[in-house]
């Protein structure tokens, strides 16, 4: 995780998490609306000049995707609730007994008592808060019982494979989830052109004001929105830029694509010790992280789970 930058707070090593549930596969009552999107050749990666050279963006290089599906929307709180009530899964902040919640959605009187040994460095607007999981975002006392239609967080990357699998489905690769998020436009930071707003129209959920102290909601949200929220984009896809982090499949590398750039149906190493997710979160501000671009990327450990990540289901086409 870059110092300087850091978007994500890391589960340190060593923790231990209780056992997990057994995950049925293939379950055909998953309902989650798809897009079915073409093979095609696009230009992956970016060289803007606000690009941090250690997230490896570049170089730009042109790629061919086979044809797939993706999920239209990132996954819901109500979706998870019916994977967990079908299998009895328990996620890694559930077995951990803790997980990551931002400063802003935490009581000041808490904030304060938790703040000599409980913040994270180098992101210390981060809290390791016990019992904060899917169903308690922000910690005891929070709840989804009004975000049914909300993005599901405090889940890690081993969680929403589990998912993924349980459905019938897998994790997208980074180079269908930037094809997707593209939306059929080639070489534009966002999936609805280069600039940050459409007119007076805010088109995605990230922080409007400073980071991390004021946010004025002009768009609309402080945290999570409701995943149909603002226009989709050329293919039909909600959120692809802000509201959550998105979890990919591939295993991620600042530099592996630079000695194999282009080809057909990239993928990351074939082993690692971070996960890649795309999409940039309702807490990405251009003061110290624009990854809210359609070709920025960044990582985190397979079992750290935050308030801010979540994901959406892909599927590969039938022969």
């Amino acid at each position: 995780m870059s110092e300087d930058c850091p978007c994500l707070p890391t589960r340190p090593p060593g923790a231990v998490a209780g056992s997990a549930a057994t995950v049925l596969l293939g379950d055909e009552t998953v309902d989650d609306p798809m897009v079915d999107l073409p093979g095609s050749a696009f230009w992956m990666g970016s060289e803007d000049a606000d690009a941090r050279a250690e997230d490896g963006e570049g170089p730009v290089r042109e790629v061919t995707i086979d044809p797939f599906a993706i999920d239209i929307y990132a996954v819901t709180n109500a979706s998870f609730a019916r994977f967990v009530d079908a299998t009895g899964y328990r996620t890694e902040a559930e077995r951990y007994g803790w997980s990551y919640v931002f400063q802003g959605l935490i009581a000041k009187n808490k904030r304060k008592r938790l703040e000599r040994d409980r913040s994270v460095k180098p992101v210390p607007w981060w809290f390791a808060i016990k019992g904060a999981t899917w169903r308690k975002p922000e910690g005891p006392g929070s709840t989804i019982k009004d975000r049914s239609d909300h993005p599901v967080v405090q889940v890690s990357w081993n969680d929403a494979n589990a998912y993924a699998r349980w459905a019938g489905k897998r994790l997208p690769t980074e180079a269908e989830w930037e094809f997707a998020a593209r939306g059929g436009l080639e070489r534009q930071r966002f999936p609805w052109g280069n600039e940050l707003r459409v007119g007076k129209d805010h088109r995605m959920n990230i922080w409007q004001g400073r980071f991390p102290d004021v946010n004025t909601r002009d768009d609309g949200f402080y945290t999570t929105a409701p995943v149909d929220t603002f226009d989709p984009n050329g293919f039909g896809l909600f959120n692809m830029a802000g509201n959550v982090w998105e979890w990919c499949a591939d295993w991620y590398s600042p530099d592996w694509h630079r000695s194999h750039a282009g080809g057909v149906n990239p993928r990351g190493p074939a082993a690692g010790e971070r996960k890649s997710l795309r999409g940039g979160s309702y807490l990405c501000h251009a003061s110290y992280c624009n990854r809210y671009r359609v070709a920025a990327r960044f990582s985190n450990t397979p079992d750290s789970s935050t308030g801010h990540a979540g994901f959406r289901c892909a599927r590969s086409a039938t022969p």
